[in-house]
């Protein structure tokens, strides 16, 4: 059996992982709530969640509260089912190495 076939590219980055791992667990998060969590500067995490809403593992909701923009994240059906498998080819490789 393949131990790397059910790694998904898309979560090699440390960010990504991050980013999944946080919507995961939350209903939706802002940029703001993301950046802050994360430690990373705007344009980073912008650069990050570009490429998770591209492979469809995130939904982008702009809005508005007052007068100040709003954005924010939330995990597609895809993105859980695939950052799942994910986990479990990780928990795999790291159970046949205890």
């Amino acid at each position: 059996m393949n131990l790397i076939e059910n790694l998904n590219k898309i979560f090699d980055s440390r960010i990504r992982l991050g980013i999944m791992s946080a919507l995961v667990v939350n209903a939706e998060l802002n940029f703001n709530e993301l950046k802050e969590l994360l430690d990373i500067t705007d344009g980073n995490l912008a650069s990050h969640l570009k490429t998770l809403e591209e492979s469809a593992f995130i939904k982008v909701q702009k809005g508005f509260i007052g007068r100040k923009t709003n954005t924010t994240y939330s995990i597609t059906k895809a993105g859980e089912k695939s950052f799942k498998i994910h986990l479990t080819a990780l928990e795999k490789m790291i159970g046949t190495v205890k």
